[in-house]
């Protein structure tokens, strides 16, 4: 069987590819500003051959094979941007997570962003202002703010997806992103070693 010319197995090889690029990456700091990465795509061929090529691309991407990374109080893992899958460059979503009572950095960036609250409860700062939010809450981050990101419950994770169109912005030359204060690198107290548990 075939969809647009592409063959049912070309389908799972995309996914087997899928599987590898997310399991084998590097997996650094991605809020590291120094790191090299891939913020829009190159889109090149022969124009019959792209709708194919999308096609081909899985539609599916199973968290389980995704890792997260940074810590002690703040984590995250990515899930779609341009860098990593073929399928979209219009946006990039990844899922952050907070240690009980951790918070993450304090910056700013000219994209702006949806937060949809998986689990857990707290509250961002924008410009100074406090906005509470609970699992089930979407948080909007208005372009341009400074803001911060806080898990209010001192005994249970917090856990949100986050989607942007960031690509869309870089694509425009609208780089801009400054960092006022990293990730805290100590963990809080009472929580040293804590990690994201299996499966969350």
């Amino acid at each position: 069987m075939t969809i647009e010319g592409v063959s049912i197995e070309q389908i799972k090889t995309a996914e087997e590819r899928l599987a590898e690029v997310f399991i084998t990456r590097d997996i650094a700091n991605e809020h590291d500003s120094t790191k090299d990465r891939t913020f829009v795509r190159e889109l090149r061929g022969a124009y019959g051959d792209l709708l194919p090529t999308l096609l081909s691309q899985p539609r599916v991407y199973p968290e389980s094979i995704l890792n997260y990374h940074g810590g002690p109080q703040f984590f995250g893992k990515s899930v779609v941007r341009p860098g990593k899958v073929a399928t979209t460059q219009l946006f990039e979503t990844h899922i952050e997570t907070f240690s009980p009572g951790g918070y993450s950095q304090k910056h700013g960036h000219m994209n702006g962003a949806l937060f949809y609250i998986l689990d857990g409860e707290g509250y961002d700062v924008h410009d100074g202002i406090r906005y509470d939010w609970k699992a089930g809450d979407i948080c909007i981050v208005e372009p341009g703010c400074v803001h911060q990101h806080f898990n209010s419950d001192p005994e249970n994770p917090a856990k949100c997806l986050v989607m942007k169109s960031k690509p869309i912005y870089l694509f425009a030359n609208l780089l801009f992103q400054k960092f006022v204060e990293q990730s805290p690198t100590e963990p809080v107290p009472g929580f040293e070693g804590w990690e994201p548990p299996e499966g969350y």
